[in-house]
């Protein structure tokens, strides 16, 4: 199963790695990323493969609104089926 996490707030050193890291620990594999940086914010989305992550959907959005709240960013991650209804409408 495939998701996609956002990420969003003000440019600093790390945020990627950061990101993947946390990603990793989860076994959770990245499969593609964009990211730009917006008059200093900076903006992520990342598609990434779930199908063996060592845990569900909501611990990961746990595990990555933890993060974000250290870093000072908004990290959500949703399932792609989800977020592309949301975005079809």
């Amino acid at each position: 199963m495939n998701a996609i996490v956002t990420v969003v707030g003000q440019d600093k050193v790390g945020i990627i790695a950061a990101i993947c890291i946390r990603l990793a620990e989860y076994n959770v594999n990245i499969l593609d990323i964009s990211q730009t940086i917006l008059q200093g914010a900076f903006t992520m989305v990342m598609a990434v493969d779930v199908s063996k992550a060592t845990a569900t959907i909501g611990e990961l959005g746990a595990a990555l609104a933890e993060l974000g709240s250290e870093m000072e960013l908004s990290i959500r991650i949703q399932r792609e089926e989800i977020f592309d209804a949301m975005h079809n409408i």
